[in-house]
């Protein structure tokens, strides 16, 4: 007697997951990723990383020059084992061709941020900001849950010549930059969301 498995979800391949399977397999719960060839759910948010992606959103969207854009939750696609789905990422304005977009390539990303949240921590601290820099993305934001449920944000910079990140500043109340373009964003205004 053969046991039915009472599951939907999908076999992996013997080789792992490709990109193209992640852009493709109906019915993945949203926010999948893949890293590494295996396929990553991700548990649902917690008000922190919902309202600190919102809070960068509004404050990024403000000031990004006419050839960038702003993106929540897009895959980017680094290479065909790798599409992880940052929580925020500024893309260059010429890859945004249609609304129906649902990924973008590693090459026309300019920033991500990833907030931590605890299912996460291993994967945001350590393993997708190496594949990150490894790809190119020139900036690398890491929000984590500060004092008081405060924001903080740890800026990395790319160093071309090692393909790693650098870090450029820890900002606890005001996200106060020049690069990638200017940006200021009052980070208390989370206790007004």
């Amino acid at each position: 007697m053969t046991a039915e498995i009472a599951h939907p979800w999908p076999v992996p391949p013997q080789d792992g997951y490709t990109v193209d399977d992640l852009l493709t397999l109906p019915d993945l719960p949203p926010h999948t990723e893949l890293i590494d060839g295996s396929l990553v759910f991700v548990s649902p948010q917690r008000s922190f990383h919902s309202l600190v992606n919102d809070l960068l959103m509004h404050g990024l969207r403000r000031t990004v020059p006419d050839d960038l854009r702003v993106r929540r939750e897009m895959t980017v696609v680094i290479d065909k084992r790798q599409g992880p789905e940052p929580d925020v990422s500024v893309i260059r304005a010429e890859a945004v061709t249609s609304s129906n977009e649902t990924h973008y390539n590693a090459k026309d990303v300019v920033l991500v941020v990833e907030t931590v949240s605890p299912d996460s921590e291993e994967r945001d601290r350590k393993r997708k900001p190496q594949l990150y820099a490894e790809a190119g993305v020139p900036h690398f934001w890491r929000v984590e849950s500060g004092e008081g449920g405060r924001p903080v944000v740890y800026v990395y910079e790319l160093d071309p010549a090692t393909k790693a990140y650098a870090p450029s500043g820890i900002h606890h109340d005001r996200l106060k930059l020049s690069v990638p373009f200017t940006i200021d964003i009052d980070l208390a205004e989370i206790d007004n969301l």
